[in-house]
């Protein structure tokens, strides 16, 4: 199985990737309300563990500065991610991504919003090493789309590779979360978010 070439998303060169999608069907005096309810959802960053399932994942919105945001998220913020099981010592039992690309866009018959997310450092940490159980060629494109009357949700992972660039437990640590990736486990967490980003009910 290839990786899915979409438009704007990372090419996928080595290592572990995943294709996550949901999809909704609406009728199409009702879509453009709910793409636009989606669109809400999908820059809401810190209400994504409130709609996926209590096995998910918390996300959290940070400024470039490092500082809590509760704001549309823009390219430089971070999202830090505490994901189920052992955390990483770098970053006090969390991993960190950073906001590397946003794009908006709107075609006849289609719109569609991109974020990119790059395993960073701890924001503003001088020192020390990227926070995150993959290493910093990996990238989670986060996709929401309107075509027609379908919306669509899609995660797509590229390049995953454990994050060797840390202390010795986490090494270890993100070996085996790395591992674990790349054999389906968080192809569950990201399908979760896809499929609860779309439950309007």
């Amino acid at each position: 199985m290839k990786p899915k070439q979409i438009p704007g998303v990372s090419l996928q060169k080595g290592g572990g990737f995943h294709d996550s999608e949901s999809t909704k069907e609406y009728p199409a005096s009702e879509i453009d309300v709910k793409f636009h309810i989606l669109r809400d959802r999908f820059f809401s960053i810190n209400e994504w563990k409130s709609y996926c399932k209590k096995a998910s994942a918390e996300f959290k919105h940070y400024d470039h500065t490092g500082q809590p945001a509760n704001r549309h998220p823009e390219k430089g913020d971070f999202i830090r991610i505490g994901i189920p099981g052992p955390g990483s010592k770098e970053a006090s039992g969390y991993d960190w991504v950073e906001i590397v690309y946003l794009s908006h866009r709107d075609t006849e018959g289609s719109e569609s919003y991109l974020m990119i997310c790059r395993p960073s450092k701890e924001p503003n940490k001088l020192k020390g090493h990227i926070a995150h159980f993959y290493s910093s060629a990996a990238t989670s494109n986060i996709m929401i789309s309107k075509e027609g009357n379908i919306l669509k949700v899609g995660v797509y992972g590229r390049n995953e590779r454990p994050n060797f660039n840390a202390g010795f437990i986490d090494k270890i640590r993100n070996f085996l979360i790395a591992f674990g990736g790349m054999f389906g486990v968080s192809k569950i967490q990201w399908k979760l978010l896809a499929e609860g980003l779309l439950d309007f009910k």
